[in-house]
């Protein structure tokens, strides 16, 4: 008489289970360079606009004779 032994190895959740855990890992370091800019304070730009426009005249309206 066979005996139907079936053995399923559970122990193979463990190394996808610290895969995922760098993956987070990793994924949360890089959100965090992302979002606070790895601590650093962000860089103010002096923007300097000067707008000369040249002066325009209309022409000179006919007058009746």
């Amino acid at each position: 008489m066979a005996d139907n032994i079936n053995n399923t190895g559970s122990g193979g959740n463990t190394g996808l289970a610290f895969i995922i855990g760098g993956i987070v890992v990793v994924l949360a370091i890089v959100a965090w360079f992302v979002f606070a800019r790895g601590g650093m304070a962000p860089e103010t730009k002096e923007v300097n606009i000067d707008v000369n426009l040249p002066e325009v005249s209309a022409p000179a309206v006919p007058t009746a004779n």
